[in-house]
């Protein structure tokens, strides 16, 4: 189980890390992937850190992936408005 959780939590440095790389690429068709990074890799973050009683961390992981999903939501549901305001001209 041990190990699982680590693999788990090293995997979660590893999409946060990729997330941020992304973001650092001019190509804007890859922003929307970092999103799905960032929010998938504090979770399992978050998983690692509740496992090994880290509560700090875990809290901090818990708080950058309800960002995520808020920035997540924030994005969709604006798309939907220029889709809706599209249609109508």
């Amino acid at each position: 189980m041990k190990l699982l959780i680590d693999v788990i939590g090293w995997s979660g440095s590893g999409f946060l890390i990729l997330a941020y790389g992304l973001t650092l690429v001019e190509n804007n068709k890859y922003v929307s992937y970092s999103k799905y990074l960032n929010l998938f890799g504090a979770l399992l973050i978050a998983i690692n850190c509740y496992y090994y009683n880290a509560i700090p961390s875990f809290v901090s992981n818990l708080i950058w992936s309800v960002m995520a999903t808020l920035t997540i939501y924030k994005t969709k549901r604006r798309a939907r408005y220029f889709v809706k305001a599209k249609l109508k001209i």
